[in-house]
């Protein structure tokens, strides 16, 4: 059976788990790495026993690349899509979709006229905790979801990282680095958002690099870094979320459903597995579910295995580009609405991916 060929553009930490994985596959082979650090395509082309570590033009016209995984910084992950798309490729990309709506919706376009896919990240909604968190919702364990949190809070990236400074750029922040987990895991348990309001501000104005080559480099903050906004869902339910790179420390969880006959922990939605819980109406304490589905390690290239299977199999894919779109949608119109000091209507739809069948992709 005819393997998928996969060009990797974007060679930084998150790389080494999108080849390990792809490599591992029955039906992906990762058959070509690239980056604008030539000498570090080539480091993770004989890491990970990759037969060819190329610029971009080189690998974007390898006939032998069927899909573009797309691990650059945010800035250029529209640019690159399109250039994947025009050389007939199909494209998953790195969270977020794009910087701007109209770049990321000219991308799902231009795929649609080319008969081609586009997929993005995160994928660990379809990882063994997320997925039996549906399992539980579809059983009415909790009845109805009729309200969500989720915080995602810390004190930000660069005391660790070796590079942070497109963290507090336009398209970063802790919402559009961090949110697409939390609302992308949102909108597949309870369904697409509809309206929002928003509030952000920068608390500090410069952030300090703690490690690496950069090393006391100080960074200018131009995006804000605490955010928090009020998430109406098309089937009625009220939500809230919270991110930030201001707060030292907290306890509160990463996504909690509230539903008519019990509530549910989600646990961390960049994770695949983390421990879920409930509690229904009577109990004395929360219950921990065991996972009841499978992928609960890290298994990032999930969703591109799931898009190019689905291309075989005439059906939708997962992580699909309107989902992702939607999540820029929402994370944009959190930002307006603080802006405009008023809440701001969704337009954009997808359609809710299904769970994963038992024994997928093995």
């Amino acid at each position: 059976m005819k393997k998928f060929g996969i060009g990797i553009i974007g060679c930084g930490n998150i790389s080494d788990i999108y080849i390990k994985n792809l490599g591992s596959y029955s039906r992906t082979e990762v058959v070509a790495v690239s980056d604008l650090d030539l000498a570090r395509a080539q480091a993770k082309a004989s890491q990970y026993s990759v037969a060819k570590a190329l610029s971009t033009e080189e690998l974007l016209a390898l006939p032998e690349v069927d899909c573009v995984v797309n691990l650059t910084i945010p800035a250029v992950h529209g640019s690159i899509a399109t250039q994947a798309l025009n050389a007939g490729k199909h494209v998953y990309n790195e969270k977020p979709l794009a910087i701007e709506r109209d770049e990321a919706r000219a991308m799902l376009d231009l795929a649609k006229s080319k008969g081609l896919r586009v997929g993005c990240a995160p994928d660990t909604f379809l990882g063994a905790g997320i997925q039996t968190c549906q399992e539980i919702i579809k059983n009415g364990e909790i009845g109805e979801i009729v309200g969500a949190q989720a915080y995602m809070m810390g004190r930000g990236p660069e005391p660790w990282h070796p590079d942070p400074d497109f963290f507090y750029q336009r398209g970063g922040g802790p919402l559009f680095d961090m949110g697409p987990y939390y609302l992308t895991a949102l909108s597949v348990l309870v369904g697409p958002i509809r309206r929002v309001a928003g509030a952000a501000r920068a608390t500090f104005p410069t952030r300090t690099v703690g490690s690496g080559e950069k090393k006391g480099q100080v960074i200018q903050v131009n995006t804000p870094t605490h955010l928090a906004a009020v998430l109406n869902f098309e089937n009625g339910a009220i939500g809230s979320i919270t991110t930030s790179f201001d707060i030292s420390s907290h306890k509160m969880p990463p996504i909690t459903l509230h539903g008519t006959t019990g509530s549910m922990l989600v646990g961390d939605p960049n994770s695949f597995g983390d421990r879920v819980y409930y509690r229904k109406d009577g109990d004395q304490d929360w219950r921990w579910v065991p996972l009841q589905k499978e992928y609960a390690g890290n298994s990032r290239g999930l969703g591109v295995l799931d898009m190019l299977l689905a291309t075989e199999e005439n059906r939708p894919h997962r992580a699909s580009g309107d989902l992702a779109f939607h999540v820029l949608d929402v994370m944009h119109a959190v930002m307006e609405s603080s802006e405009q000091s008023r809440y701001l209507s969704i337009e954009s739809d997808f359609a809710r991916p299904e769970p994963l069948p038992a024994g997928f992709g093995k």
